[in-house]
């Protein structure tokens, strides 16, 4: 059985309907979307915004004043990065249904693809950084710390 032409248009302009009302309860979604993470050692507490951007740093429970500043940064570092994978997998869900949309939804155009490694690269590098920030970057630069000759005695 083949599909008129305007069966075809009408099928597409429904799911183009349909898509422009899920890219707008994504966006409001995202406008007001946050992560907030403590470090492990529980002294920071960071939080980002959709956008990546840097909210809030909060130095909890009076901890910092016994932190050395390389303690202390790699601290902040920590929860930062995981606060950005937090957000990126987040801002990566919100756009998912456009990604596994089924081809044969989609109007044929000679040419066009959308690049959606291209689109989510760029998050997915910022969700492995923050894996591997949670699996021991800053541990090493706290063993470093530990071991500083300057620290002994």
């Amino acid at each position: 059985m083949t599909e008129s032409m305007q069966e075809r248009l009408d099928r597409a302009r429904a799911h183009l309907e349909q898509t422009q009302k899920a890219v707008a309860d994504a966006k409001a979604h995202l406008s007001t979307a946050s992560a907030t993470v403590r470090s492990r050692d529980r002294s920071v507490e960071v939080t980002v915004n959709a956008q990546g951007h840097l909210g809030e740093v909060k130095f909890l429970d009076g901890k910092y004043r016994n932190m050395g500043a390389t303690q202390l940064a790699a601290s902040v570092l920590e929860a930062s990065r995981e606060a950005h994978a937090q957000m990126a997998r987040t801002v990566m869900d919100a756009f998912r249904p456009f990604s596994d949309t089924p081809r044969d939804l989609l109007p044929r155009s000679e040419g066009v693809d959308t690049d959606w490694e291209g689109i989510f690269g760029p998050l997915m590098d910022t969700v492995r950084r923050g894996a591997a920030a949670r699996g021991g970057a800053s541990d090493h630069l706290r063993d470093e710390i530990t071991e500083d000759p300057e620290r002994k005695g």
